[in-house]
């Protein structure tokens, strides 16, 4: 005859526990939110009085906000031209005095487009090695397509350069 058994088994015991203790859990969580939807309040004009009463709040903090003053000019100053000192150049009549405080600009190129060329072939030299490197399996002639597209927008071409002024 097999051994009697005496006493309850453990782990159905800690089973039972488990499965109460969730329970329990459920129970309390459900009762809780019972209790919250009991008590919520619905009331659309009193969450709109809420609201209007935390913006005026808000505003009131930053209102009495300590503004810092400022205290340094973003902006340098620039010099006085009347106390310029220029050396080497003398002015005599006021066009002179004009030409000599005046910066001088650079005078429009009336035909970019006879350093067109210069100008391309100094490009593409500085700037084939990098687009090579970038692309290493394309022809050279993909190469200058990319090269060429690149020179339409870029600021050492001279007829962008004229547009730019």
């Amino acid at each position: 005859m097999p051994k009697k058994f005496v006493g309850e088994n453990s782990k159905s015991a800690a089973a039972r526990a488990r499965k109460s203790a969730a329970k329990e859990i459920e129970s309390t969580r459900r009762q809780q939110q019972l209790e919250d939807e009991y008590w919520r309040d619905d009331d659309k004009h009193a969450a709109r009085k809420q609201q209007r009463k935390a913006e005026t709040e808000k505003r009131k903090l930053a209102t009495t906000k300590v503004k810092e003053p400022v205290t340094h000019i973003e902006k340098p100053l620039e010099e006085n031209v009347n106390r310029l000192q220029v050396v080497g150049e003398e002015a005599r009549s006021i066009e002179e005095a004009i030409a000599v405080l005046s910066f001088k600009e650079a005078e429009i190129d009336r035909h970019p487009e006879k350093r067109l060329k210069a100008a391309f072939t100094a490009f593409e030299e500085a700037n084939l090695p990098r687009i090579k490197s970038e692309n290493p399996t394309l022809r050279i002639s993909q190469l200058k397509q990319i090269l060429r597209k690149e020179w339409m927008r870029s600021p050492e071409n001279p007829l962008n350069q004229q547009m730019a002024s």
